[in-house]
Order: structure tokens, then sequence, then C-alpha cells
């Protein structure tokens, strides 16, 4: 069994008493007659099971421009266990020399890492002027240059045009600026909620694509719940829904339905957006509103940039971490906070995603009392210390 796979469908049976249908593709929903009409991919024979409640949980699908080549053989998305397996394979088969990612976001980084580590030489190709669009552009700088330092060809600010095949294999991929030889494709251009099954049967649909949910994910068709990567979450800063595939924002949603369907009662009340990667060196990790965000929410918006070590300065192994604050100029209110730095660096922004989700603002961060030991923080964390240069320009 692969190792990401927690419970087989055996399992599921034998000590859940759960009737777990894989390899069955749900084709309708009929919310009239209560029924959801599937097909058995096995033998191909339609069937419809009746239901009572709901849970609508179809995750996401791999954005995929419409563009020539496309669907090539040698041009992959990376949205689930199967897709990473076949990746896996293709290169362990043909052992390709140069792969292009398309998409500088967080699965086009960590594959860039892990080709180069492969000896396979890569180029990232990004429509945006930067990587990694969750972060603001002076934290996004920094691992830019680590990616580069690393070996990794970057090409900030270009469209993909098109794919050139050979025998209906990729061999080119051609951006509106120049054209790159490629025996392996890589699409990381993001995942939209999979919520066109609830669509069709008139379940609505949010203004972000994912489908409608209120705090308990009931949708706002009776009997119906939804979670996951293919609903709506609200966001506790901005507060405008959002859509977020994150498997941490998934599971949560899962447990909240489950036990409102199963006859519970609880909330699921938001999120921040609290996310994280690690590329070659670099730890990386965001939480709240980015500057840029702020301003799309109307929220004014000011933000503070340190450079501090992860350990004592003293003490062996201590590197550089670069800590930023957003906040609200006046009130102090926090707002978000973005993380680039060495090992130890990344957890810490699981202070800020409290913080925001206390409603906290930067003074009284301030005075929290986090752990200090020299191997593991500075006397002030350097959480902390952006806090306090965020306080001293409210």
């Amino acid at each position: 069994m692969p190792p990401l796979v927690i419970r087989s469908p055996q399992v599921f049976r034998e000590k859940q008493n759960i009737d777990a249908r894989v390899h069955h593709r749900v084709t309708a929903i009929d919310l009239p007659k209560r029924t959801i009409r599937a097909q058995d991919l096995n033998t191909g024979k339609a069937i419809d099971e009746p239901f009572d409640r709901l849970l609508v949980a179809t995750g996401a699908s791999p954005i995929l421009p419409k563009i020539p080549g496309v669907r090539a053989r040698g041009v992959y998305t990376l949205s689930s266990l199967q897709s990473g397996i076949a990746v896996r394979e293709a290169v362990d088969r043909q052992a390709p020399r140069r792969v292009v990612l398309v998409g500088a976001g967080y699965i086009g980084l960590e594959m860039a890492e892990n080709f180069i580590r492969r000896g396979i030489r890569v180029a990232v190709v990004e429509k945006a002027p930067q990587v990694m669009s969750t972060l603001d552009p002076d934290m996004a700088t920094l691992l830019a240059d680590e990616l580069v330092k690393n070996g990794v060809e970057l090409f900030l600010g270009e469209s993909l045009r098109e794919f050139e095949l050979q025998k209906d294999e990729v061999r080119t991929v051609i951006t509106d600026r120049r054209t790159l030889p490629a025996d392996l494709v890589v699409m990381g251009l993001g995942v939209r909620p999979n919520s066109r099954l609830a669509g069709e049967a008139g379940i609505s649909i949010g203004e972000t694509g994912g489908i409608k949910v209120n705090e308990k994910l009931e949708t706002q068709t009776d009997g119906v719940w939804a979670a996951g990567n293919c609903a709506e979450a609200f966001h506790l800063v901005s507060r405008r829904p959002v859509a977020f595939a994150l498997g941490t924002v998934a599971n949560k949603q899962g447990r909240v339905a489950g036990i409102n369907i199963a006859g519970g009662e609880t909330v699921f009340p938001g999120v921040v957006g609290t996310a994280m990667v690690k590329v070659f060196d670099w730890e990386v990790a965001r939480t709240g509103l980015q500057e840029r965000e702020a301003k799309q929410a109307g929220i004014s918006s000011a933000g503070v940039k340190i450079e501090a070590r992860t350990r004592a300065g003293y003490y062996p192994g201590a590197g550089k971490i670069f800590v930023k604050v957003v906040f609200e100029p006046g009130s102090g209110r926090l707002l978000g906070g973005q993380i680039v730095g060495h090992e130890g660096a990344g957890k810490r922004i699981d202070v800020l995603a409290t913080a925001l989700h206390a409603g906290m603002n930067v003074e009284q961060m301030i005075n929290l009392d986090l752990g200090y030991s020299p191997p593991f923080s500075p006397a002030w964390d350097p959480v902390l210390i952006a806090c306090r240069q965020a306080a001293g320009q409210v």
C-alpha cells in the first residue's frame, strides 16, 4: 500500500463498518429523488444510490490552460498521490536531462528542488513577476535568490504559449519570450474547486468557485454538506469567503461536517491561510494577509521586515531568519506575517497564526511568554522583534 494511504477500503469495512467504494465515479446528484448516480470503473455498470444526508467532498482540479499540446505525453500535473507516482515513474524510466516547471508556487518550487537533487536541469516559467505569489515581493526575492543559487533557471514575467511535440510527446516549451527544450514538463498553475457536479445538481456555488457553506459546513440545500478543497471557507482577517486547497483545512472541515451529519453540533469558524514549504535551505511560511491582499480587502496596512538569527548568535548552527509582519496602522491589529529562513524558522509562523485567531494587535504580542533557550531562539524571538518594530510605527 502506498505510504500516504491511511486506511484501506478493507479497514473501513472491518473497523468502521463503512462501505468505502473505490474505483467508482459519481456522475450526477439528483436532489429531488435524493439519489446519486455512480459508475463502477471496473465493470462500467451504472448504479443509483439513495441518500438521506449527503457530503460533497470532490476536492480540487489542477488548472490547465487551453493551449496546444497541454495534454501531450510528457506533460504532467501534480494533484493526487497517483499523479505524483506517475511523475516519479517517468523520471526513473526516461532519465530526463531537462525539465520545465510551469508555475512557481508551492508544487513548482518543491519539484524544482527534487529534480535538481536528481541531477536534472530545471527551468521554471512563471507569468507573475515573482515566485510564490502568496508572499510579498520583498520576501519572494529571498526565495528566488536561493533557487538561482542552487542552479534553477528562473523565467519570471513570461507567459506560456504552447508546447511543441515530436511523435505526440513534448519536446519544447514556448513562452512569449523564448523557447525551452524539455524532456518532461510539470504544470503547477494551482487548482480550482471541483464544484461542477454540485453546481449541475443545483447546489449553490460561491464567488470563489467553491461550494457555498455556512460555519456548520451545510450548503444552502437541505441535507447536503460540503467540505475540503471543493468548499469555501471564511477568512477570519479579510472577513471574506476564500478557497484554500490545503490538507489542513480539508481535514478540519471534514471533521466538522462529519460530526454535524451524524447529529452532533460543532462549527468551523474559519481560516487565516497558514501554509509552509521547504525549498533547498530555506523554510518559507505565511499566514493572514499580504499587503496586496489587505488592499484588495479594503484594509489599510503597513509592513515591517526584520532580519535575525534562528538561535542565539553564539550558538553553533544559528541561521538567518527574515520575519515580515503586516499590521493595520492606528489600531496595530495584526493582519498577517511571512517568514523565510534556515532550519527552525518556518514553524514560528504558528505564533502569528494563533495571534490572528485571537485578534491580537502587535503591542499585545510583544509580551507573549515564548520559550527561550540558545539552541532554539535568541532571548528576543524574531517574531517578537518584528512585532516590537511594528508597534513602534503604529
